[in-house]
């Protein structure tokens, strides 16, 4: 198996942090690799250090020579005032080098290095870059090329990195978050799209389906140590279950004989003490053992919700629109008590505009929504919580609560809920510029629970969460006594979590759904498979219709129009000039990829060729008309 990359020995640190240090691993040919660890581990750090935007300490990296590397960011960025098209050509990829030096070369009165240029540039088919990259971003629902990146939304800006990184079709794709603020239509076709090419992959993703049905191996970081599992989710779930239990019961032991050793250790003698070092040393060594954290296995936090009564809330004749677009249309609504919704669609869909609806931030142009008194929501946002980034962590929690109810007169202090979140008692006490981005979302999310709501509305929680906070969450979420909306594009999640879908279709169309989101995408794969097949029924029966209808009039109609002397000779023109006009814009397109032609030429030659093409158009669709009165 060939190596595509190794990692020896790396160290990295910021400050008194130690993030990594002495880790190793490789990837080889064919290898899909899904990086798991908790937020703050370094995950982005080693996928920067990796893709060479960071430095690190000590240890190596290195790549197979003339390996083809392309790296997705977790948040792209390009300059504003580019185009979604001149945003493809922004880049350090090798095809968009070779184009820049074929432009200079051009451009400059020395073509001494033209000939071994246009080498590279066929072989590499950089010929086909623009066309390629608007393939893609076509299958990416991005299709105003010309659109300003400063307009974009986050799910759309998120596309067109990934089509720059796609295009230059690499060895090596490195991912970070592929599929945040990407809606689960784009996540499903990144999905097969990768499952479709042999590329080798270094991902971290906290979409747990996107881990088992692309990856073919997961490399965990936990405690600053790195352990491989050949295989993919499903089975690192079972093998890590493994080694936590192994580990927790040799913990277990060493706590049980470190009490036996302490106790022997202070009957000892002074005197005595050198005649026993051996025992003394291994005393020391028990104790250290001892104190490893023990892993967490399945983390449950029961939580007494406020009460909450029979109206929660009813919406009646919801209208909304923005210019042409509409998000809803006459709506009605009756939402029960401990009801768990989940909402899916499209970017674009007005998913979060719903959601703002009912928050009161945003005004409906028709209709109202009528809230229950007793409810009390919890409303975690998709933009954030902005942070006093000079505040520690538990003061930030503190602020809003100094405790949350258990129910049964039991109570849980801020530190005590912030453990539960993953929040060390050294950690609590950092200031939160020191924490990571999915710490943060971890942080802001644990202010939203300890206000103790009985409703919560959460919109897009799992960006950004690490997969063990997301299994807390889930967990507290299907025991939560209350009523809970979530939107969100993260499959896995919504299964474990809803009962039901509102599923937007876009222009006001809504469904909803009594199931899962794999019952609902079962179920819309079968709709999808019956229309095609009634679909295809129905052209079969309009084709056969058609050829008996032409055998009879074929049979009666003897009175059908012939051509005429001048449309005969109008066609046979036709006959000739056609396969002219295809062969002027065949020389044409070899001539414009000779990549000899000075800049006016090319331009010239490409104004032709959009003439020539409507004529073929214009010509051939005449030549049909005139061939079917032979």
């Amino acid at each position: 198996m060939v190596s595509y990359l190794q990692v020896d020995g790396l160290r990295k640190s910021f400050g008194d942090l130690l993030l990594f240090d002495e880790l190793s691993f490789g990837i080889a040919e064919g290898e899909r690799i899904g990086l798991i660890a908790k937020n703050g581990s370094g995950k982005t750090t080693l996928l920067n250090i990796i893709a060479g935007k960071e430095d690190y300490e000590a240890g190596s990296v290195v790549f197979r020579r003339d390996l083809k590397v392309g790296y997705l960011e977790q948040d792209p960025k390009y300059p504003a005032a580019l185009s979604v098209l001149d945003a493809c050509f922004h880049s350090d990829n090798e095809i968009v080098q070779l184009i820049s030096e074929y432009e200079s070369i051009i451009n400059s009165s020395d073509h001494s290095k033209l000939e071994e240029v246009l080498g590279r540039m066929d072989y590499f088919k950089a010929w086909d870059y623009e066309q390629k990259a608007k393939q893609i971003l076509s299958q990416l629902k991005i299709n105003n090329f010309t659109q300003k990146i400063e307009h974009l939304s986050g799910g759309q800006l998120k596309r067109v990195a990934l089509a720059n990184v796609l295009i230059a079709e690499p060895d090596l794709l490195i991912l970070d978050e592929p599929t945040n603020h990407l809606d689960l239509e784009m996540t499903e076709w990144l999905e097969d799209y990768l499952k479709r090419t042999n590329v080798s992959l270094l991902m971290v993703t906290h979409d747990r389906y996107f881990l088992d049905r692309v990856c073919n191996e997961i490399v965990e970081i936990d405690n600053r140590r790195l352990y491989n599992y050949k295989g993919n989710y499903s089975y690192y779930l079972e093998k890590r279950q493994e080694r936590v239990d192994a580990q927790n019961a040799a913990i277990d032991r060493a706590n049980n004989l470190l009490r036996t050793e302490l106790d022997w250790i202070r009957r000892q003698p002074q005197a005595r003490g050198t005649k026993a070092k051996y025992r003394i040393d291994a005393f020391h060594e028990l104790e250290e053992k001892a104190r490893q954290e023990k892993s967490l296995g399945n983390v449950k936090l029961e939580i007494k919700s406020s009460y909450i009564g029979s109206k929660i809330f009813e919406a009646k004749h919801l209208s909304k629109k923005f210019g042409e677009l509409k998000i809803l249309e006459d709506f009605n609504y009756v939402f029960a008590r401990y009801e768990k919704m989940g909402i899916v669609g499209n970017n674009g869909t007005g998913k979060s505009t719903f959601i703002k609806m009912l928050m009161g931030l945003v005004s409906p142009d028709e209709g109202e929504i009528e809230i229950g008194e007793t409810v009390r929501f919890g409303y975690y946002s998709q933009d954030g919580l902005q942070f006093d980034e000079q505040m520690r962590v538990i003061d930030a929690v503190r602020n809003i609560a100094e405790e949350i109810s258990l129910g049964d007169g039991k109570k849980l202090s801020a530190s005590q809920f912030l453990q539960h979140f993953l929040f060390t008692p050294e950690t609590q006490y950092n200031y939160i510029y020191k924490l990571s981005g999915g710490e943060k979302r971890r942080l802001y999310l644990c202010t939203v629970l300890i206000s103790n709501p009985n409703f919560l509305v959460l919109d897009e929680p799992t960006n950004d969460l690490d997969i063990v906070t997301l299994n807390v969450l889930e967990e507290y979420l299907r025991t939560f006594k209350g009523c809970v909306i979530v939107v969100s594009h993260d499959r896995y999640f919504m299964d474990k979590v809803v009962d039901h879908l509102l599923v937007f279709k876009g222009n006001a169309e809504l469904k909803d759904f009594p199931g899962s989101y794999t019952d609902y995408r079962e179920w819309k794969d079968f709709q999808e498979q019956k229309e095609r097949s009634e679909l295809n029924a129905q052209i079969k029966k309009s084709n056969a219709n058609e050829k008996i209808l032409y055998k009879r009039n074929d049979a009666q109609d003897t009175g059908k129009r012939k051509l005429t002397f001048k449309e005969r000779k109008e066609f046979e023109e036709l006959e000739k000039q056609i396969p002219m006009l295809e062969e002027e814009k065949s020389c044409l397109e070899t001539e414009m990829s000779s990549g000899v032609l000075p800049t006016d030429e090319l331009i010239e030659k490409s104004n032709r060729i959009a003439v020539l093409i409507d004529l073929i158009d214009e010509k051939t669709m005449r030549w049909l008309e005139l061939s079917e009165m032979q």
